[in-house]
């Protein structure tokens, strides 16, 4: 019979703590890096320029068919050998978790823009609106209203991909758990204490990103 003993966990407090505080802020980073390249690339793949959509669909299509964790692991290793600069773990994780991201973000953004009716985007260029000026007042308003949910999915995502920069050491909660289930040999009681931890950080985020969709669906239905 395996005795369960919790009480160890306090004595790492403040290691947790720490690890906790480094997946929350890599989330935020990796979120708003990825919200930028997401919408660069999202709005670039709707130009008809073959030269620009032909590479930033490339890019979509390799980081959304390639594993995270590889990725991750060719980011630190292999990218500074091809460019001749070192980076950092944290550094090379948030540059890839970003990018990776960005890739899915982008699709999201793309769909959202394409879902409004072209008609509007004509109304607007025929009161002598530019297209710039059609985009951000008339098309992106309505778009962001589509875009909000699986945005918020895929910011999800993002938190529980962070659980993967444990391989490059970046001290996040799950490599933090590892320290102490090593230090300690109860892996048991601290991966159930990880896994509640991030249950308790992801159902208030999944919560609220259900009832945006369902907002959202009552008012397309009204």
């Amino acid at each position: 019979m395996y005795e369960w003993d919790f009480s160890l966990l306090w004595t790492y407090k403040s290691v947790l703590l720490l690890g906790i505080g480094y997946t929350l802020l890599f989330t935020a980073i990796c979120v708003a890096g990825g919200l930028a390249v997401g919408l660069v690339v999202g709005l670039g793949r709707l130009s008809g320029n073959p030269w620009v959509t032909a590479p930033l669909r490339a890019f979509v299509e390799v980081f959304r068919c390639t594993p995270v964790l590889v990725q991750l692991v060719w980011f630190y290793y292999a990218l500074p050998v091809l460019t001749g600069i070192e980076m950092s773990a944290p550094m090379a994780a948030g540059i890839c978790l970003s990018l990776y991201g960005g890739a899915f973000y982008s699709e999201i953004i793309r769909g959202g823009i394409i879902s409004i009716d072209p008609g509007q985007t004509e109304a607007g260029q025929a009161i002598g609106m530019t297209r710039f000026q059609v985009m951000r007042r008339i098309i992106l308003p309505q778009a962001f209203k589509r875009m909000v949910p699986p945005l918020m999915s895929q910011s999800i995502m993002q938190l529980k991909n962070t659980s993967l920069l444990s391989v490059l050491a970046v001290p996040d909660l799950l490599y933090q758990g590892q320290v102490i289930a090593h230090e300690t040999y109860r892996p048991l009681e601290v991966y159930t204490f990880i896994a509640v931890a991030y249950f308790i950080i992801l159902l208030p985020a999944t919560m609220w990103a259900k009832r945006i969709e369902q907002n959202h669906t009552q008012a397309k239905e009204a």
